[in-house]
């Protein structure tokens, strides 16, 4: 029996080796700033440290808890995490509140190493009394956390001896196409905002669906400036298929995918704007392609759709779907796909909100001079320029995760 009343004798360790991430509180923050003199005048510092006082007190008595059940672990504070941590570890908990529990996902993107998030300062019965709100802002919400402060002494040694919920998460893949190179963001657990640095700033881009193209004869695609689509037929007096010379750029479609100058272009298959792109190799075809005037876009898994999702007006989504949902924020969209037969506010709204199949692919061209792509919050960013190709699916590695047992 051990000291936190649960029988586990005989039971061996299923977890030996944990990393344990600590959230760094906003109380140690803005000390640093005080020492400075730039902390704000406003700051209630007597109730920032009484939550820095119950997130270390939790502290202590995880890293108690671990001790009496002799399991090796260190310790990483969340700002500091590198991946060279993560050598040798089986099990990875984060102690602070949702915040946390993402950034420590962000380094497990391999789907391998199961997380355990604990929620260090849960909302009380005596907040709910005491202020005005139902909840009070000052603790942390803990919705990806399984256990709390409160009942972490139950639950942490019955996880270390091979009990506890632990489930698949569904995570978001992003790669970013520039100029010169194309980059794999890390999968995001809630949701990506994609928009303009700027609120107050419109952000344009171009959406659509990705299809996979053979081309025929090894063809390459050739990236029209006006988005015709067009690449060189393989014929007998350009047998391998290789781009045409720069001046045959400006020949022009007949709408037959025939070159105005005698034929000397076929057409791949095309969406509206007819855009030909690649990805990893891999070509693709933009389908129903449309032009979007927004601020912005949320894409979310179906645990994120509770969060900022769910604020923005999106759907709840059930936590085991694999599907992603997208929500254009305030938009202005020009009717730019055939599959839509009118421009009616109820067309609109159909386009504004949906949901990304397991199988399905988005692709967005970025049309402003800046943006940036929001992962999990505002921590972690990615900037784009104007011209970036952004790909958003599902096939992420999935995030092992513990996970409250009446979910």
């Amino acid at each position: 029996m051990s000291a936190a009343g649960v029988n586990l004798s005989g039971a061996s360790l299923s977890f030996r080796r944990l990393l344990v991430v600590i959230k760094q509180t906003a109380y140690e923050e803005y000390s640093q700033l005080k020492l400075r003199g730039q902390a704000p005048k406003a700051l209630r510092w007597q109730r920032l440290e009484s939550r820095y006082k119950a997130h270390k007190s939790c502290v202590n008595e995880l890293l108690n808890i671990l001790r009496e059940h002799r399991v090796d672990f260190s310790c990483v504070n969340r700002v500091e995490l590198d991946r060279q941590h993560l050598a040798n570890v089986d099990l990875m908990v984060a102690v602070g509140g949702d915040g946390t529990v993402l950034s420590a996902a962000h380094f497990l993107d391999h789907g391998t190493i199961p997380l355990l998030g604990i929620n260090s300062d849960p909302i009380t019965e005596e907040d709910k009394t005491t202020v005005k709100k139902k909840t009070d802002e000052r603790r942390s919400h803990g919705a990806l956390c399984m256990c709390t402060a409160n009942n972490m002494h139950e639950t942490v040694p019955r996880i270390l001896h091979g009990g506890g919920t632990l489930r698949e998460r569904k995570r978001i893949q992003c790669v970013v196409k520039s100029t010169f190179s194309e980059t794999r963001l890390v999968p995001a657990l809630n949701d990506l905002l994609i928009a303009n640095p700027s609120p107050a700033a419109v952000s344009r881009f171009r959406m659509g669906w990705l299809e996979e193209v053979n081309l025929e004869d090894g063809a390459a695609p050739l990236r029209d400036g006006g988005g015709n689509g067009l690449y060189p037929r393989t014929s007998s007096s350009n047998p391998t298929g290789a781009p045409a010379a720069p001046g045959a750029r400006s020949f022009s479609s007949n709408g037959n995918g025939v070159g105005a100058a005698g034929g000397g272009f076929a057409r791949a298959p095309t969406s509206q704007y007819g855009t030909v792109t690649r990805f990893g190799g891999q070509t693709y075809d933009v389908k129903n392609s449309l032009n979007v005037w927004s601020s912005g876009m949320w894409v979310s898994t179906s645990t994120g759709s509770t969060a900022a999702m769910a604020a923005a007006g999106g759907m709840p989504m059930d936590k085991e779907s694999k599907c992603l949902q997208y929500l254009i924020r305030e938009h202005m969209i020009e009717k730019a796909s055939s599959n839509v037969s009118s421009g009616s506010p109820e067309d609109v709204k159909g386009l504004n909100n949906g949901l990304l199949g397991e199988d399905e692919q988005l692709h967005l061209r970025w049309n402003s001079q800046k943006g940036r792509i929001f992962i999990d919050g505002s921590h972690l960013t990615h900037n784009l320029v104007l011209g970036d190709e952004v790909l958003i699916n599902s096939k992420a590695p999935p995030l092992q995760l513990f996970t409250q047992e009446f979910e």
